[in-house]
């Protein structure tokens, strides 16, 4: 297990990780700054505020007060600058051309290390936030996911969306943001990757000389989920011309062994237009035009989720041919030739993904901060290779099994059927 031969790991000052991938015939070179900062951190009173610190970071600091003066930076030299918030991880990445990695390196580590939250920068967010929030909300086939994960993590802060509530984001003050930041942006829970056409020993320089944040205390403890005891329906009758559907179980973590069987299960079932769901519900039933299934994966749990959207009229039949489709996995072996058509599938996702020097940064900070230690791509691949038909219908009945959690936006007056239909 390690890294490729044009991959290095080295420890920063204070506790920092650098991950590079040189790619000496590429244009183009990518910093990628990932931080153990996510919403399952957040208390309920400050919900989202991970999410309202990533979008304050681009409004100004010392040197660059404005975001238009931020965003000009990376612009000017035809980058392209985001970031992203996650339950366990929240991203700030940099894709610039190879001879301007100083500059990005320059302005990605002064955003994070000396953003100023100027007070009307924080009230003008707060207001972009609270109506990005609303434009959720109106989204049904989005919505239902929130719906589907309160339910599947009740009474947890993995069930609460990453950009908060209405009441928390309105109510977190400008120094409780700073005070999150004190005491989560730390050395000691930042992962840096970088990929493309670079030299190493200079941008461990550079960062070192720029990374100005504390070093951090221990890790943070986080409560783990109760487990699930019984089905449970969560639905919200509402006026749609769609009835929009997610129903799943309790699955594994990206720490379980059984992970790698669990994506196959996933890519047999809902991915792509030949999967058994996508067959069965759209090509030979006609009930869906989207249908498909999912995994998210936690340090500690995780789930399997299928979301279709349906005329109201076929819901209840929509319902009981996915769950007939879910059952057929765990009764019956599944084909070895179907398991082949699965691997090479999430084989070739897996290598053309990782094609651009940006994903390829994040994938390496990514196990580098999750799960800690760094596989190469022929070691994940073993991995994949090594899956049974044996290992996919034990996954199968160890994860499908498991009592149903089901969410669902329409114009239904009674949840009756739906309660029936997984067993409630």
């Amino acid at each position: 297990m390690g890294l490729a031969p044009n991959q290095t790991r080295r420890e920063l000052s204070g506790g920092a990780r650098l991950l590079t991938a040189a790619l000496p015939d590429r244009s183009s070179a990518s910093l990628v700054l990932m931080f153990a900062v996510g919403s399952r951190y957040e208390e309920d009173p400050i919900g989202g505020a991970s999410h309202f610190i990533e979008h304050l970071f681009f409004k100004g600091t010392r040197r660059r007060p404005s975001a238009k003066a931020i965003a000009e930076a990376i612009e000017g030299v035809g980058g392209v600058m985001n970031a992203s918030t996650d339950k366990e991880v929240t991203v700030y990445w940099c894709r610039v051309p190879a001879e301007r990695l100083d500059l990005a390196t320059d302005v990605l580590c002064d955003i994070v290390t000396d953003s100023q939250l100027a007070p009307a920068d924080v009230e003008r967010e707060r207001m972009v936030i609270l109506e990005e929030l609303k434009m959720y909300l109106d989204q049904p086939q989005d919505y239902v996911h929130s719906l589907f994960e309160q339910i599947m993590w009740p009474r947890h802060s993995l069930g609460r969306d990453i950009i908060g509530t209405t009441e928390s984001v309105t109510g977190t003050s400008r120094a409780q943001l700073l005070e999150y930041i004190q005491a989560q942006y730390s050395l000691r829970n930042l992962v840096v990757g970088l990929s493309g056409s670079i030299d190493p020993d200079r941008s461990a320089q550079e960062l070192e000389a720029r990374l100005r944040l504390p070093a951090g205390g221990d890790e943070r403890a986080s409560t783990v989920p109760a487990p699930l005891d019984s089905p449970q329906l969560l639905l919200q009758a509402k006026k749609t011309e769609q009835a929009h559907i997610c129903l799943g179980t309790r699955a594994t973590s990206y720490l379980d062994p059984d992970r790698y069987a669990l994506d196959l299960l996933n890519t047999i079932l809902g991915e792509g237009m030949s999967s058994r769901l996508f067959l069965e519900i759209r090509e030979k039933r006609g009930l869906a035009y989207d249908v498909h299934s999912f995994t998210s994966k936690h340090r500690d749990a995780g789930y399997f989720a299928v979301y279709m959207g349906v005329d109201p009229k076929k819901a209840e039949e929509a319902v009981d041919a996915v769950l007939g489709v879910l059952r057929q996995v765990s009764e019956q072996s599944v084909p070895r030739e179907e398991l082949t058509k699965a691997k090479e599938y999430t084989k070739g996702r897996l290598r053309l993904g990782l094609e651009g020097t940006n994903s390829l940064a994040s994938w390496l900070c990514q196990q580098e901060l999750l799960m800690g230690e760094v596989k190469t791509v022929e070691e994940v691949t073993a991995r994949i290779d090594a899956v049974t038909p044996e290992d996919i219908r034990r996954v199968a009945q160890r994860v499908l099994d498991q009592p149903i959690r089901m969410a669902i936006i329409g114009p239904f007056k009674s949840e009756t059927p739906f309660l029936a239909a997984i067993g409630a």
